[in-house]
C-alpha cells in the first residue's frame, strides 16, 4: 500500500477579526501620531459646519501670526496644530502614516514628540521673526502682521528631515538631497515666510540627531 503524501499546508484565512486587530496593533504602535490625526479630523470636521467668513476669523484666531503670538503666545502656538487651513484630512493621514509614524516608532513617542515640537515652535518662531523684521522695515504691508497661519506642516517638515538618518546609506543621500530640493526651491522661488519656516523646520529635523542615537528599538506590530 503506497503510503499517502501529506497535505500541503493551508495558508491562514484573513478575517475580518484578524485585520481588526491588525490595523489595531499598526495604530498602537504609533499612538501619539493616530491621536494627533484624529484630533485633525475632529477639527476638521467643525471647521467644515463654519460658514467661510466664520472659519477665516476663528482660524485668525488660531494662528501663530505676529498679532495673536504677541497677545498669547503659548496658546497659539498650541492650538494651531491641531486646526489645518482649508479642511483636507485625507492628504494628513497619508502623510502621517508615510512619515510620522515610522518615525514614532523609530524614535519612540517622548523623541519623535521632541522633534514635532521642536520644529513647530522653532521654525514658527525664525519665520514670523523675519516676517516681523520685514514689515518694521517696510518691506512687507503692516497687515501681513496678522495673516492665517495655522496648520501641521513645519512639523511634518521637520519630521521628514530626521527620517534620513532612519535611511541606510547610500540611499540617506540621496533621500536627503530630495527632502533639500523639495523644500529648498519654493524658499529660493516663492520667499515667502512659510517657505523660510518649512526650510528652517528642515534644519531643525536634521540638528536633532542626537535624539537619533541610544534610540528604544523599533516596536513592530505583532503578527497576527
Amino acid at each position: 500500500m503506497t503510503p499517502s503524501s501529506p497535505a500541503p499546508p493551508t495558508r491562514p484565512r484573513t478575517t475580518a477579526g484578524s485585520w481588526i486587530r491588525s490595523v489595531g496593533s499598526w495604530i498602537r504602535s504609533a499612538p501619539g501620531t493616530y491621536i494627533w490625526l484624529a484630533a485633525l479630523f475632529v477639527t476638521d470636521v467643525i471647521v467644515h459646519q463654519m460658514s467661510p467668513d466664520f472659519e477665516e476669523d476663528f482660524l485668525r484666531q488660531h494662528s501663530t501670526n505676529i498679532h495673536e503670538l504677541s497677545r498669547d503666545p503659548v496658546h497659539v502656538l498650541i492650538s494651531s496644530a491641531f486646526w489645518t487651513d482649508g479642511g483636507h484630512w485625507a492628504p494628513y493621514a497619508v502623510l502621517y502614516t508615510v512619515f510620522h509614524a515610522p518615525a514614532e516608532r523609530w524614535l519612540g513617542t517622548l523623541r519623535w514628540l521632541a522633534v514635532v515640537i521642536a520644529a513647530h515652535v522653532l521654525a514658527t518662531l525664525a519665520s514670523e521673526g523675519v516676517l516681523a523684521w520685514a514689515i518694521r522695515h517696510g518691506h512687507v504691508p503692516p497687515a501681513a502682521a496678522n495673516t492665517l497661519d495655522v496648520g501641521v506642516s513645519y512639523a511634518l517638515a521637520g519630521v521628514v528631515a530626521v527620517l534620513t538618518y532612519r535611511v541606510p546609506a547610500p540611499w540617506r543621500y540621496v533621500y536627503l538631497f530630495a527632502v533639500l530640493v523639495f523644500y529648498g526651491i519654493p524658499l529660493i522661488t516663492g520667499r515667502t515666510f512659510t517657505d523660510l519656516g518649512h526650510f528652517t523646520s528642515v534644519l531643525i529635523g536634521l540638528a536633532c540627531y542626537p535624539l537619533t542615537r541610544s534610540r528604544p528599538k523599533t516596536k513592530t506590530p505583532p503578527a497576527q
